[in-house]
């Protein structure tokens, strides 16, 4: 006789403490959609208006679906900064909600889901990115209702949740590349420490499957263009000194995700993975994670896809044994309340301040705000540069920008003005026609100088508000006389 054992019934959870926590949700939701139309564009999300205007199935720098969306939302509201944002607020509001399931997930009644909810509510990056459409944005959701569904699995052995995290990581394929490197470690991990129960469910490689199949289509347009997204890794790399490099990786990582509560919080969630058998994968991918992109020259919020999951793990072991008395201070309400003023009061993550108060301030890397102001005018100087050439001259005239935001900002501000660039993902846009003559170059002439007989500077960007952003003071070139075709020029010219 056989005897068939059923498997052991799934523990049961806490109430979800919806009232408050979709309270906390809902306040981050009215925050970010009464700043989201305060300023301007941001030069990324100009840029994702120019690719949706350019629809393909991938980008030198992106899988397709952020430009898709911006060109939906800019279809629906021609223009509108706000309605553009609308997706980025309701991923924000869906990570608080999901950082509180995640806690629920791990046993944590009403006051760790409010603690988890809350480190999400007042991170830095998610409230800085939040009122963005950007990757940074959508990403950090995605992975956390891909780390909410696997550590419900864990719980429930329910294999339906698996095709629902693979639907999750195909979508998050789509945005960033990023997810992958998750999948990597976690599979390593499990196989490692367990759960292996987990590699032997058929739902999880059907599920893969599945997702890979949808990057078929992105991989096919990267290989036809040469692979440029492998350009673009190394290309971040490079520019990673902006944070440090790898000795101000983590640093800057855990500044930017959290101040003290969102810091001190994925520490212990960390230790508190790493010491439940049933989780510890996780903990281990967290790590895992966090040295791949630290090694590879990868940009600090990469890794804040994995603080959520961190943050419910640490919540709900507070919520069921006090922390020791040196640290106990930490996840109480006055340190969360001094943290919102800190982040909203002190560092101005959000567009709160009026325009003017940003006026002859010194120009510094990670202020996103100041690049959400002055594009308008910018698009005016090169306009007016343009009309001021000589009739004959301006009738076959072309601009090309030395970045990606000004000829984004150039095809949606002024979009009759042809406007090209050989940078980034803009580079593949098109070329200047061959029957094109002069150039108006917004930027640096050197490397289009060569292919042209005369050069001269002919103005300067001034967006007005004397707001020091990054195209501030770039100058303006005519270059005259062109000696080579644009099929010869622009390979030469084009760069990450």
């Amino acid at each position: 006789m056989t005897t068939i054992t059923s498997p052991a019934p799934a523990r049961a959870l806490p109430a979800f403490a919806r009232g408050p926590v979709l309270l906390v949700a809902a306040a981050v939701g009215v925050l970010l959609t009464a700043v989201s139309g305060r300023y301007g564009y941001f030069g990324d999300e100009l840029y994702f208006i120019a690719a949706g205007h350019h629809l393909a199935w991938g980008y030198a720098d992106q899988p397709p679906l952020l430009p898709l969306i911006a060109l939906a939302m800019d279809t629906i509201a021609p223009g509108s900064v706000a309605v553009l944002r609308i997706p980025a607020t309701l991923a924000t509001v869906a990570g608080v909600v999901l950082a509180a399931l995640l806690a629920r997930e791990f046993g944590g009644g009403r006051r760790a889901q409010l603690l988890a909810a809350g480190a999400y509510a007042l991170s830095p990056n998610f409230l800085a990115t939040g009122h963005l459409l950007a990757t940074s944005t959508l990403d950090p959701a995605l992975w956390t209702a891909l780390t909410w569904l696997l550590v419900r699995w864990v719980r429930t052995r329910a294999d339906g949740l698996l095709i629902a995290a693979a639907l999750v990581t195909a979508v998050a394929l789509q945005v960033k590349f990023l997810v992958g490197a998750f999948w990597v470690v976690a599979i390593v991990a499990v196989l490692v420490f367990g759960p292996r129960d987990l590699l032997r469910r058929p739902a999880l490689w059907l599920g893969g499957a599945v997702a890979v199949l949808t990057t078929v289509p992105t991989l096919v347009w990267q290989a036809q263009n040469g692979w440029p997204q492998l350009g673009m890794s190394r290309a971040v790399a490079a520019e990673s000194v902006y944070a440090g490099g790898m000795i101000g990786f983590l640093p800057v990582g855990l500044l930017m995700v959290g101040f003290l509560v969102g810091s001190v919080l994925a520490v212990h969630g960390v230790g508190r993975l790493l010491a439940d058998p049933a989780y510890r994968f996780l903990g281990v991918t967290a790590l895992g994670v966090t040295l791949i992109f630290l090694v590879s020259g990868g940009r600090p919020y990469y890794i804040a896809g994995m603080f959520p999951v961190l943050w419910a793990a640490s919540a709900a072991a507070i919520e069921q044994r006090r922390p020791a008395v040196w640290w106990r201070w930490v996840p109480t309400w006055p340190v969360y309340a001094v943290t919102a003023v800190l982040v909203l009061g002190v560092l101005h993550v959000l567009p709160i301040k009026p325009v003017s108060a940003h006026a002859d301030q010194p120009l510094m890397i990670g202020n996103f705000q100041l690049d959400e102001i002055g594009w308008p005018q910018t698009v005016d100087d090169v306009v007016a540069a343009h009309r001021a050439l000589p009739p004959e001259t301006a009738r076959n005239a072309v601009v090309v920008t030395g970045d990606y935001w000004t000829v984004s900002a150039i095809q949606h501000y002024a979009p009759d003005l042809p406007a090209y660039s050989a940078h980034r993902g803009a580079a593949w846009f098109g070329t200047p026609p061959e029957d094109s003559g002069a150039v108006l170059v917004v930027g640096d002439p050197t490397s289009l100088a060569p292919a042209f007989d005369r050069v001269t500077q002919v103005g300067a960007m001034d967006n007005d508000v004397r707001v020091t952003n990054l195209v501030q003071g770039t100058p303006i070139f005519l270059l005259e006389g062109r000696n080579r075709a644009w099929a010869e020029i622009w390979p030469t010219i084009r760069r990450l």
